[in-house]
């Protein structure tokens, strides 16, 4: 008989059913005990977690061979595997996902405060056997999740507008995986943050919602580069819906924060990185209302599709930036009427408030306050990608400046306030600013 394999046991590892561990001390006592996590790290290697100094620790650091029962739960075939202990690891990527998991099954057992990781025990397996007893038959296969990665791949690796492929990647993701709320977020390489640049399934955007990397499911995803996913509710990877206010010199309370679009009642969680030759470029996130709705397949499916959306969004960045257009000539004024909108623009984080809603900030803010400045200076209202990216005014980073997702970002949040200001896309490289009542900027600070 073919012998098994750790990839054809993985549904195992989940945790449905508590794993079992038995070590020896080196006088030869035997102890068995339950674990509260199993982590799949790679085709010869699992992970145990490490909580307390306890008999099973101390025999493991005295005899590094032991024994792991686990359960598969769509079948309850019980499979034993030989393991053999190599290192502890206490911080890094694969800590990280533990400690993300391992917060969420505390949350979900009661047990928040008490399950707390203090490090990532790595085991080589050393040979995996079935254990006899009564198996159930297979549940029915779902749709192939490499057949929907090769449709995602194919539809995005086809768009070339980065509006579309954001959108087109968040429409594949719920066509091919029955998903239906997701985020995808970019990073800003000078703010430590990502910003959210699509969604799909809340009835807020959320477009300009930002997350300090290292924060949350999606902030930890990011800055460790690894995918991290979470199958029950719990609190310590959760995003609060309070939002901060900031007094303004006009002695005027301004929401300046946008709240991240999230389900109420998310159970589970899945992020992952978005990269592309070695450049982390920013996250994708997909949640669900039932518990354990995301699995080992999923996170590798999803990984794939981030990758495919990473080198996609790397492609359009260097096509734009070559084939940028000069600046347009400058248009005279274009008539308008009704009452002035009111642009207050806050030099200290550039943020941008339209009369007294808040429109968006940093980056994103002084773009705006530049279009509008050179509207009233000129009436200018036809502006080129090219020219923005080498206006000192913009202050854009040195590397991956992100342009046209900022437009994008920008172009999105004014079509939602509705406040009578657009941009629009008038070519390749190429914008308008397009003004339906006068406008006036108040500077502040």
């Amino acid at each position: 008989m073919r012998a098994l394999t750790l990839d054809a046991i993985r549904e195992g590892l989940e945790g449905d059913f508590p794993a079992t561990m038995a070590t020896c001390a080196a006088d030869g006592t035997p102890n068995c005990a339950y674990l509260s996590q199993v982590e799949y790290v790679d085709p010869a290697h699992v992970a145990l977690s490490w909580q307390f100094f306890n008999k099973t620790r101390r025999n493991v650091l005295e005899n590094p061979v032991a024994c792991l029962n686990v359960v598969d739960p769509r079948t309850i075939a019980r499979y034993r595997l030989v393991i053999r202990y190599l290192r502890t690891e206490t911080a890094g990527p694969l800590f990280e996902r533990m400690k993300a998991r391992l917060a969420g099954i505390a949350s979900h057992t009661g047990m928040t405060g008490v399950f707390r990781l203090q490090g990532s025990d790595v085991y080589r397996v050393e040979s995996i056997e079935r254990l006899p007893g009564p198996v159930l038959p297979p549940p029915p296969e779902r749709r192939s999740l490499l057949a929907a990665v090769r449709a995602c791949a194919q539809r995005i690796g086809a768009v070339a507008d980065l509006q579309a492929l954001l959108d087109t990647a968040l429409a594949c993701i719920a066509e091919n995986f029955s998903v239906e709320h997701a985020l995808i977020l970019l990073r800003d390489p000078a703010g430590g943050r990502l910003y959210t640049v699509a969604s799909r399934g809340y009835p807020d955007s959320g477009v300009g919602s930002e997350i300090p990397l290292g924060h949350g499911v999606i902030g930890v995803a990011a800055r460790e580069r690894t995918p991290i996913r979470i199958g029950f509710a719990q609190a310590e990877y959760a995003y609060g819906r309070a939002v901060r206010e900031s007094a303004l010199r006009e002695g005027i309370a301004l929401e300046t924060e946008i709240p991240l679009p999230g389900l109420a009642d998310s159970r589970s969680q899945l992020a992952v990185p978005i990269e592309a030759f070695g450049e982390l470029l920013g996250a994708l996130f997909v949640e669900a209302a039932e518990d354990l709705r995301f699995g080992y397949d999923d996170e590798d499916a999803l990984v794939a599709v981030a990758g495919q959306l990473g080198t996609s969004l790397h492609v359009l960045q260097a096509a734009a930036e070559a084939e940028e257009a000069p600046a347009p000539a400058a248009a005279g004024r274009a008539p308008v009427a009704g009452p002035p909108i009111v642009v207050r623009h806050f030099r200290e984080n550039d943020s941008v408030f339209l009369g007294g809603d808040y429109l968006i900030k940093g980056v994103a803010g002084n773009i705006f306050h530049v279009l509008v400045s050179d509207f009233l200076a000129g009436g200018r209202t036809e502006f080129s990608n090219r020219e923005l990216r080498l206006d000192p005014r913009v202050r854009l980073p040195d590397l991956s400046d992100n342009l046209e997702a900022r437009l994008l970002l920008l172009s999105r949040r004014l079509a939602e306030r509705d406040a009578g200001v657009r941009i629009e896309k008038s070519g390749r490289g190429r914008f308008r600013l397009a003004l339906s009542r006068p406008v006036e900027v108040v500077e502040v600070g």
